[in-house]
């Protein structure tokens, strides 16, 4: 982290940058996908903040979110050399439901820009298109606030959002309660102890998809599995029980259901630690995708916020 000659804040100025924390947090996680980045980059932004001629800065609330979108940027360019050596497949950090991370939620478009399907299809986006996406869709900028905010044209972002939205599409996707996501959790937990296959291939779409990250530090699958049968076929050996498994995790694993950025998830639990999250990505015709999250540092700050909103209700399910 930058060492500044840091200036005294005010007690009004460190309030200022306080109450802007939870929208930076959220704009950061939109951009990189990761809560851990996020919290770096908007820390980073405190400290330019604190060592700012702050007199000088006539729009706080505009200042920072240009040197925050800046070092999201900066962050987005070498993150996309970083990707392309990165063992097996990436996925974004999933939060739960209500983290200060997900931002606005107020609006259709804003929840859908964080969901994990959107974030991971927001990767095949240039980082100004992403910004100047995440920037209109979920907090409402003008084109004109986003121009000054990325020294751009405003024609030019006008034409950059225009062809994001084209690159993003349409998407379908249903949002789910604490409880409709317990019920559907459920059912999948069951279908995919079952042994059995049938029970998870009534649960799926045909084309469903399932993509798993391991970080490089957990084994997990290194390419998406595609198509009904072939992704229950994966979840019932993924969920049988072996002497390795249980050896791996040292304990038995209890199944809970949560929501994680809006959508059904199945949390996995052993020895006081989150060791996996399940998202299920769902359509009118069933599960449409699930997202497989092992990797350890994605799951930090998850294990965090469960174990501090618990206790939690484990679904009836035995491994």
């Amino acid at each position: 982290m930058t060492d500044y000659g840091l200036m005294t804040l005010s007690t009004h100025e460190a309030d200022l940058f306080e109450g802007a924390r939870g929208r930076l947090q959220a704009i950061a996680y939109r951009l990189l996908g990761s809560a851990g980045d996020a919290e770096d980059a908007v820390q980073e932004t405190f400290l330019r903040w604190h060592a700012a001629d702050r007199e000088q800065i006539e729009t706080p609330e505009a200042w920072l979110t240009k040197v925050l979108t800046n070092l999201c940027l900066n962050q987005l360019t070498s993150a996309r050399a970083r990707r392309e050596t990165y063992v097996g497949q990436w996925l974004p950090e999933p939060v739960l439901a209500g983290d200060p991370m997900l931002g606005p939620a107020e609006t259709a478009e804003q929840r859908e820009s964080v969901s994990l399907a959107m974030l991971t299809v927001m990767e095949r986006l240039t980082p100004n298109e992403r910004a100047v996406y995440v920037l209109r869709e979920a907090f409402g900028y003008s084109h004109r606030e986003i121009a000054e905010i990325l020294e751009l044209t405003e024609s030019n972002c006008q034409q950059i959002y225009r062809r994001a939205a084209q690159h993003l599409g349409g998407r379908s996707r249903i949002e789910v309660d604490a409880a409709a996501a317990r019920r559907i959790a459920e059912e999948f937990i069951a279908a995919a102890l079952s042994g059995e296959t049938d029970p998870l291939v009534r649960l799926l779409t045909g084309d469903v998809v399932s993509v798993a990250d391991g970080g490089g530090v957990v084994r997990a699958r290194r390419t998406p599995v595609v198509g009904a049968g072939a992704v229950a076929r994966y979840l019932r050996n993924l969920f049988r029980p072996t002497a390795a498994k249980r050896a791996f995790v040292g304990a038995d694993l209890t199944f809970y259901a949560a929501v994680l950025n809006g959508d059904p998830a199945v949390v996995i639990e052993a020895g006081g630690r989150v060791h996996g999250v399940l998202v299920l990505e769902l359509s009118p015709a069933g599960i449409a995708a699930l997202h497989v999250q092992v990797a350890p540092d994605k799951l930090a700050r998850l294990t965090r916020e469960w174990a501090a909103e618990g206790p939690h209700r484990p679904l009836d399910a035995q491994w």
